[in-house]
């Protein structure tokens, strides 16, 4: 069979072929060559399917720095399987669907590459076993999908929510990078499977790293309050918000909680975060997807209410692993049972939605709820799908949402028998939240179906040629709502294959305890939980008949307070504050450049220099010094400290010539004739360019330094300093000789070489290639230094400076 780190690579390989297909233009779209692509990945993945089913799971891996405990290990579970079949799955049905959405107008190769990209980076995400290689794919799945969401890029808000996605995102992934950098010093590995059995709950960077866990998690699928996000993120083509917003990217932060649920669930830290932080965004969610106008809008807002009710059932399934061993908990572990049959009724009637509205701003021109209505005589196949995904939606039979929010109730009802994490002080809030938050799921599941296809015909829709869409767009939302339906009727068929494995991916520890034999039934009688659905449906379509009675609720939460307002001020005052400090230092002058080099160099090395103790003079090994030598040394000396003071060009020029030749002499003086030779001619050679560039020079007047006092004492403060720094650094390393110095191997050059001269050997022979390479590297700037000189603009020299 293929290897798990082959089918992640597969659509990376892909993704490098597009340009090649393209390019070729063959006579079909370019889609169905992508289209391909999931498909096998599907088929490959289904045949797993079996053996899963049945406890087995599957693991490879390719070293790739084993120094640092980093391997390119891949894991297949019950738990992964799911993500890989929506990953694969949903990804063919949005590429077919895309071939009709997309004009073929559109950059198509660059979207293909982006969408392969993405796939490839989700599944690297739910396959990988090793913390870092996770991480990897965990950015590039950020990375992808700003691409994606930015694909219409002439938009402006296009580009807004592709950077808002991104940055809120990223920064979620460093904190989940720190996270694993701290559970990798806890256990001492980098593999999931072995974290489980070496984590230490006591260890002190044990709830630190539970929290940045979540924060990356809760970024990544949209959570209170980084959920604002996800509805600018909307400005993306209909395909990409119908995978990575429904199915795949907002999902990876599910699995993450998931995949992590057996390291720290149990704990109430993580109860409290995981299912409280859920209920705020199912109900922040649905109570935001009420008020808005845009059909896509309202789907963002609907997609974050359903992954806080996924996010929550998962943090009341944890509650399973902090019970005594001699209590059942099949109750709560039918939670994360609920979430995880939650999660896949979610990609089925949420995707057929996102396509659904994709057909109608399609067809008719805008998504605004408030200029449609009347469409189903226009579009009876996009309205039939349509009611099956928000009924399904909505928690109605004969759709399998339905089933999952009957299960919905019974984990929050189960929660109020509890007596500890506090839960018999304020557990009774859960029921009420959740209750109050599936109200709301009605009124807006209603709103998309009664405000878009039902009602009075608007004007505008009356006179544009409003019909039904090509066969190949509503296929691959019509096979979703066939799947809804189907799922309904024979859940237990995904529950045997899918649910239960993934359950012992979660619950290893449960695997033969029986807690984990969950089972659904279609109906369980009139219970607490029918009689709440039949409140839903009667408070909601109340709510939703007098809706503009009580929308003025709404204008209690003003736009100035929301957290989009918070997010856009604080990138305001971090451009005001990062264009201020860059004003600052980056000021145009170059000595203003110099000073900032040298200031940090006197900081870094002589803050180093005395702060370890490492400035030592050891003076035995020096010869004295002469006095031609200190005669010598006086006259270079004073040079230098003439230099700043004189008031031509060529004195100053004359000045450093008398430095340069003054170091040839002390070459001769200890005996080293061929570096002064070589001194000789680069300070000769560095005169004759001095004297060239100062012809081109205005000329020097008194008074055209208009630095003050002031900065001149700080300049020649920074002079000394850094003179200062150098010598006591050569005369620190002079004296602290840790080994045996490499001179001696060098005057070996008439044996080893043949050279009697040990310069010529070392450049010739020791380091002929580092020789070679400079000579190459001048010959390079020889030739363009060449070519600018002798090249010469056309007729189209004005156009080519104005551009």
């Amino acid at each position: 069979m293929v290897t798990l780190n082959l089918i992640i690579m597969i659509p990376f390989l892909a993704a490098v072929l597009i340009p090649v297909l393209y390019k070729r233009k063959a006579p079909i779209h370019i889609g169905w060559s992508v289209f391909l692509v999931p498909v096998a990945l599907f088929v490959t993945l289904a045949r797993y399917i079996p053996s899963v089913a049945k406890g087995e799971t599957y693991s490879y891996s390719i070293r790739w720095i084993p120094s640092f405990d980093i391997n390119f290990t891949t894991y297949l579970d019950g738990l992964s399987m799911i993500f890989g079949l929506l990953i694969t799955g949903i990804g063919s049905l949005v590429i077919l669907y895309s071939i009709y959405y997309l004009s073929s107008e559109e950059s198509l190769k660059h979207f293909y590459i982006y969408l392969l990209l993405f796939m490839g980076s989700m599944l690297g995400v739910v396959f990988s076993d090793n913390l870092m290689v996770l991480y990897v794919f965990w950015e590039l799945t950020s990375i992808s999908s700003f691409l994606l969401i930015a694909f219409w890029f002439h938009r402006k808000r296009s580009r807004y929510g592709a950077q808002k996605a991104m940055l809120i995102t990223v920064c979620g992934g460093l904190a989940m990078l720190t996270s694993f950098i701290m559970i990798y010093l806890m256990t001492g590995t980098m593999s999931m499977r072995e974290i489980l059995t070496a984590v230490d709950i006591h260890h002190p960077l044990f709830t630190p790293a539970l929290v940045l866990l979540l924060i990356g998690a809760f970024t990544k699928s949209a959570q209170f309050p980084f959920h604002i996000w996800l509805p600018d993120a909307m400005e993306a083509p209909t395909p990409v918000s119908a995978y990575l917003h429904s199915a795949t990217m907002v999902k990876a932060g599910i699995y993450l909680v998931a995949r992590f649920t057996p390291v720290f669930g149990g704990e109430e830290l993580w109860f409290l975060l995981v299912t409280g932080i859920g209920l705020i965004t199912l109900f922040w969610g649905s109570f935001s997807a009420v008020r808005q106008t845009d059909l896509k809008a309202l789907l963002a807002y609907s997609t974050i209410s359903q992954l806080g009710l996924i996010m929550s059932l998962l943090g009341i399934g944890s509650i399973s692993l902090s019970l005594d061993s001699d209590v059942k908990t099949i109750i709560y572990t039918q939670a994360t049972f609920a979430g995880l049959f939650h999660l896949i009724n979610h990609s089925t009637f949420k995707g057929a939605l996102f396509m659904v509205v994709g057909i109608v701003d399609h067809e008719v021109g805008t998504r605004d709820i408030r200029r449609l209505g009347g469409l189903m005589s226009f579009m009876p196949v996009s309205f039939t799908i349509a009611i099956i995904g928000s009924f399904s939606m909505a928690g109605l039979p004969p759709f399998n949402g339905f089933l999952s929010k009957e299960m919905f109730f019974t984990a929050i009802l189960s929660i109020t028998s509890l007596d500890f994490f506090s839960l018999e002080s304020w557990g009774f809030l859960i029921p009420v939240i959740a209750w109050t938050a599936s109200v709301l799921t009605f009124v807006y599941s209603m709103i998309i179906v009664f405000k878009t296809f039902l009602g009075k015909k608007h004007i505008d829709v009356g006179e544009r040629e409003v019909h039904e869409a090509p066969a190949g767009m509503l296929i691959p939302p019509g096979i979703l709502a066939l799947l809804v339906l189907v799922i309904f009727f024979y859940p237990n068929m995904v529950g045997d294959f899918l649910l239960r494995p993934a359950m012992l991916g979660i619950f290893p520890m449960l695997a033969d305890t029986g807690e984990l034999s969950h089972s659904i039934s279609i109906w369980h009688g009139f219970n607490t939980e029918i009689f709440m659905t039949i409140g839903v449906i009667a408070f909601g379509a109340l709510l939703y008949r007098y809706m503009k009675r009580w929308k003025g609720v709404f204008k209690l939460f003003p736009t100035s307070w929301s957290f989009d307002t918070l997010y856009n001020n604080t990138l305001l005052r971090l451009e005001s504050s990062s264009t201020a400090f860059t004003r600052f230092y980056m000021t145009g002058a170059l000595q203003d450049y110099f000073r900032y080099i040298y200031l940090f160099f006197i900081l870094a090395i002589g803050g180093t220099l005395f702060m370890t103790g490492a400035f030592s003079i050891d003076q035995i090994q020096y010869a004295p010094v002469r006095l031609y030598e200190w005669v010598l040394v006086l006259v270079m000396l004073a040079a230098g400290i003439a230099i700043p003071f004189v008031t031509t060009r060529v004195t100053a020029m004359l000045l450093n010539g008398v430095l340069g030749y003054g170091i040839a002499a002390l070459f001769v003086i200890f005996r080293a004739p061929d570096l002064a030779l070589t001194q000789i001619v680069v300070e000769t050679v560095t005169t004759v360019l001095f004297l060239l560039c100062f012809y081109f020079l205005p000329k020097w007047e008194r008074g055209m330094d208009k630095s003050t006092p002031r900065v001149k004492s700080i300049n020649l403060l920074i002079s000394i300093s850094v003179g200062a720094i150098f010598v006591m650094t050569a005369l620190s390393v002079q004296s602290g000789k840790l080994f045996n110095t490499i001179s001696g191997f060098f005057e070996k050059a008439d044996e080893l070489t043949g050279g009697k001269n040990i310069v010529n050997a070392i450049l010739g022979d020791f380091r002929a290639f580092d020789t070679m390479l400079e000579v190459v590297v001048l010959f390079i700037a020889g030739i363009g230094v060449f070519t600018l000189t002798k090249l010469k603009l056309g007729k189209g020299r004005e156009n080519i400076e104005d551009q």
